[in-house]
C-alpha cells in the first residue's frame, strides 16, 4: 500500500514538471532615459568642486528587463560615478509600486564615468565637493524616478526573445595601476615613464563579456550586455559624457540599428586602468576615450556570430546583506580627519592621501562603523548568471569569482546597488597606498564578499541542475 502511494505521489509531482522545459520562454524588454543633469552641477570622481561646463554626450539610466518562468528581472545600467545606498533604495520602492516586481529583482550599477555628476548624500566629502549645492540636491531627488521611469518603460516591451553568450579578449588597454617601485614600496598611478616603475604588483582581466539579445521572431537586435574591468574614467575634462561606453553604444547601434539597445557595466576595475607607464606618448581624454571605445565596438562585432545560445530555463536571484569588518583607527586619527575636512575649503589643502585617510573614516562614523555589502545574484538556467557587488572591486576577487562559479558564462558587476568605497584583496591591504587607505572596510572583506558571492552561484546553480534532472527523469 505505501508502494502504490509513493508511485501516485511521485507521478503526480512529474506531472507537475514541465514537459519541455527546453521551450520555456524567455521575454526581454528594452528602454533608456536621459539623466544627464543641468550644466552648472558639480562634477564626480574627485576630491575637489569641480563644476560643469557642458555635455559631449547624454548621460542614461538603461534597463534591460527578463522574464522567465514565472520569475522578472530589472538590469539598469547607469552612466554615473557610482550610485548610492539611498537612491537604489528609492528606486526599487518605486518600481514594486509601478511595475509589481520586487526591489530585489532589480539590480542597479554605475559605469563609473569620471564625466558625471557628483551623486549627493553617498560621501562625507560632499559638502566640499559641490554635493551640498540646491542645483545637485534637486536632481539627486529626480533620480530614482528617472531610474523607475526606465524599468518601467522596459516592462512594457516585453517580446520573446533569445539570448548569447560569448566574450572576446582585448588586453591592449587594460593595466594594473598599482606597482612594485624600486624603492620596496608599492605605488599607486606612478605616471608614464616613471623610471622607479619595477613591474605591476598585480594582474589585469582582459575579459570582455557579451551577451547578444534578439527577438525570437524576426532575430532583430534588441540588446548587447557589455561588461569590462576597465575603470571608466579615460574622458576626462569639465563636459558630461559617458565615456568610452558611450562611444561603443553608438557604433553598435550604427552596425545593429538605433532599435538596439546597448548596456556597460564595469567589471572589477577597482585597481585597473587605461594608463601605460611605458608609453609617454599614449593618447588620453577623449581621444583616448574614441580609440578605446571603436576597439571594444569592432571586438563585439567580430564576436556576435561566435556567441552561443543561451538556453532560457528560468531566472533565479538569490541576495545575501553581510556585515564588513569596519576600518580601524584611533581616537586620534578621528580627531585628525575632523581637522583635516575643517580645512578643506581653505586655499591651502591638505595633501591628497590624509585627505582619503581622513574621509575615510569619517565615512566609517557615518555609517555607525558598521560598513554593509549587498551580494546579488542573478542567472538564466544553467548557463549565466550575474554577480553584483557594491564598491570599486579588486580584479583579483573578480576573477577569484569567475574561477569558482558553476556557471560557463559569469558576469562581476562592480558598482552596483549601493556604495562601499574601494574593496581590495587582502596582498593590497599589506602594500597600502591609495585604494586599501580609502577602503571603509576591514581586510578580508573582499574575501567575505567573494564567499558570500560563490555560496549563491552553487546554490542557483544546484536549483537549475536539479530542475535538468528531474526534466530528464520525468521524459523517460
Amino acid at each position: 500500500m505505501k508502494r502504490i502511494t509513493f508511485l501516485i505521489a511521485f507521478f503526480v509531482f512529474i506531472a507537475a514538471v514541465p514537459t519541455n522545459l527546453s521551450a520555456q520562454s524567455l521575454k526581454v524588454g528594452t528602454f533608456r532615459v536621459v539623466i544627464t543633469p543641468p550644466e552648472g552641477h558639480p562634477m564626480g570622481g574627485s576630491y575637489q568642486t569641480r563644476l560643469n561646463e557642458g555635455t559631449v554626450d547624454d548621460l542614461y539610466a538603461k534597463t534591460l528587463f527578463l522574464e522567465s518562468g514565472g520569475e522578472r528581472v530589472a538590469l539598469v545600467a547607469l552612466d554615473l560615478v557610482a550610485i548610492s545606498d539611498q537612491v537604489v533604495s528609492q528606486a526599487r520602492s518605486l518600481i514594486e509600486d509601478r511595475v509589481g516586481i520586487s526591489g530585489d529583482r532589480v539590480m542597479i550599477s554605475a559605469t563609473h564615468t569620471h564625466s558625471g555628476p557628483v551623486i549627493a548624500g553617498r560621501h562625507s566629502l560632499d559638502p566640499y565637493i559641490g554635493g551640498d549645492l540646491e542645483i545637485a540636491q534637486k536632481w539627486i531627488a529626480e533620480l530614482p524616478g528617472l531610474i523607475a521611469q526606465s524599468v518601467e518603460e522596459a516592462s512594457k516591451s516585453l517580446v520573446e526573445a533569445t539570448i548569447s553568450a560569448g566574450s572576446a579578449i582585448e588586453e591592449s588597454f587594460v593595466f594594473n595601476r598599482r606597482f612594485l617601485m624600486k624603492s620596496g614600496k608599492v605605488g599607486w598611478n606612478p605616471g608614464r615613464g616613471n623610471p622607479d616603475v619595477v613591474r605591476p604588483a598585480g594582474p589585469v582581466d582582459p575579459e570582455l563579456a557579451i551577451l547578444f539579445v534578439q527577438s525570437k521572431e524576426d532575430s532583430v537586435p534588441l540588446a548587447t550586455y557589455l561588461n569590462y574591468p576597465l575603470h571608466v574614467a579615460v574622458a576626462g575634462g569639465l563636459k558630461y559624457s559617458a565615456d568610452f561606453p558611450g562611444v561603443v553604444a553608438d557604433l553598435l547601434s550604427k552596425a545593429k540599428g538605433e532599435q538596439m539597445l546597448t548596456l556597460f557595466t564595469e567589471g572589477t576595475a577597482g585597481n585597473i586602468n587605461q594608463v601605460d607607464v611605458k608609453n609617454p606618448d599614449q593618447l588620453t581624454g577623449l581621444a583616448a576615450s574614441a580609440k578605446i571605445g571603436a576597439i571594444l565596438a569592432q571586438n563585439v562585432l567580430k564576436s556576435y556570430p561566435h556567441l552561443v545560445p543561451v538556453e532560457p530555463k528560468g531566472l533565479r536571484v538569490r541576495r545575501e546583506v553581510l556585515n564588513l569588518e569596519p576600518a580601524q583607527f584611533t581616537q586620534e586619527e578621528v580627531e585628525e580627519a575632523r581637522q583635516i575636512a575643517e580645512n578643506m575649503k581653505s586655499e591651502t589643502l591638505p595633501p591628497f592621501l590624509k585627505r582619503v585617510h581622513a574621509f575615510k573614516i569619517l565615512n566609517v562614523l557615518a555609517r555607525n562603523r558598521q560598513p554593509r555589502a549587498e551580494v546579488q545574484v542573478v542567472s538564466l538556467g544553467d548557463q549565466l548568471a550575474w554577480v553584483a557587488l557594491p564598491g570599486e572591486i579588486f580584479v583579483e576577487l573578480g576573477m577569484a569569482i569567475k574561477q569558482a562559479s558553476p556557471f560557463p558564462h559569469t558576469i562581476v558587476v562592480s558598482l552596483a546597488n549601493g556604495w562601499l568605497s574601494y574593496v581590495p584583496d587582502r596582498k593590497a591591504f599589506a602594500e597600502g597606498n591609495y585604494e586599501p587607505l580609502s577602503s571603509i572596510g576591514a581586510p578580508g572583506s573582499g574575501e567575505r564578499m567573494v564567499d558570500a558571492a560563490t555560496r549563491l552561484l552553487i546554490e542557483n546553480f544546484k536549483d537549475a541542475t536539479n530542475i535538468r534532472s528531474t526534466h530528464s527523469l520525468a521524459s523517460r
